[in-house]
């Protein structure tokens, strides 16, 4: 019997922005240090969500970007298993890659080309399990605006069941290895009132609201790709995601704009 690997206590992620890419990278280090060996499985989903303290849609989406890297398999109703680490381990998009204004809109170009096709494609293909999975993303994105949240990881969820939608495996594996670092969320804070004076807590206020009218346009630009994907309508799905993918685009602009930055500042 394959011996399970076990996972390092006190191994614990960083920053809660980039939980899943800490996670990934945690894991990639073991199984490229031979910690897990080629071939032998991974702990359950439920034993890393005790050691890293994530939820479940973190350490699937580490998973999935793991898998999309090479570095494991996924065997249906046995586990993942980790594989012998290549030299090439494929297209990938690193912090790194994503420090300037100018990074983030040359993603979203990339992703206007990837996904207004996924989306067409998925309105032809997907299965009813599919359309709920979309479904499901769209109403956690809502309970995260409601909670105060950033609906980053529902956000990326629903990009990627429109991925997996397509019944094409490397829409979804190449969408993988972006993460939730491809969904692009402006920290444009402008300079107010010093803490604790009435401006300051009024100024919050304001932008606590204009936070979540924004996120609710943008989840209404994914009820829009929904509802075609729902009635099969590849050329409304292509057109939704097309408008949504751009629209994010011309928002990093303006906003960028707003704030004197170029597009060798960060914005992210």
């Amino acid at each position: 019997m394959t011996r399970r690997a076990s996972l390092t206590a006190g191994e614990s992620v960083r920053r809660p922005r980039t939980l899943a890419q800490e996670l990934v990278q945690a894991l990639a280090a073991r199984i490229r240090e031979g910690r897990i060996p080629a071939g032998e499985k991974l702990p359950t989903e439920a034993a890393v969500m005790a050691e890293f303290g994530v939820s479940r849609t973190v350490v699937r989406e580490a998973l999935s970007q793991l898998q999309a890297s090479g570095l494991v398999q996924t065997r249906h109703g046995i586990g993942t298993f980790a594989l012998a680490p290549s030299a090439d381990e494929g297209f990938r998009v690193d912090a790194q890659q994503l420090e300037t204004l100018r990074d983030v809109i040359a993603l979203l170009e990339l992703r206007i080309a990837l996904e207004t096709e996924a989306a067409a494609l998925a309105a032809r293909r997907r299965s009813p399990a599919q359309l709920e999975l979309l479904r499901a993303a769209v109403a956690d994105f809502e309970r995260a605006v409601q909670e105060g949240r950033d609906a980053v990881e529902a956000d990326f969820r629903f990009h990627a069941e429109v991925a997996r939608a397509t019944q094409n495996d490397h829409f979804g594996n190449l969408l993988a290895t972006l993460g939730t670092r491809s969904i692009p969320r402006a920290r444009l804070e402008a300079a107010g009132p010093a803490p604790g004076t009435d401006a300051a807590d009024a100024a919050r206020a304001a932008q606590h609201l204009a936070r979540q009218a924004y996120l609710r346009r943008v989840n209404a630009e994914h009820e829009s790709i929904l509802d075609a994907i729902a009635a099969r309508d590849a050329e409304a799905a292509r057109a939704a995601m097309r408008t949504h993918l751009v629209n994010s685009r011309e928002r990093r602009r303006r906003e960028g704009s707003h704030a004197g930055l170029d597009n060798d500042r960060g914005l992210s």
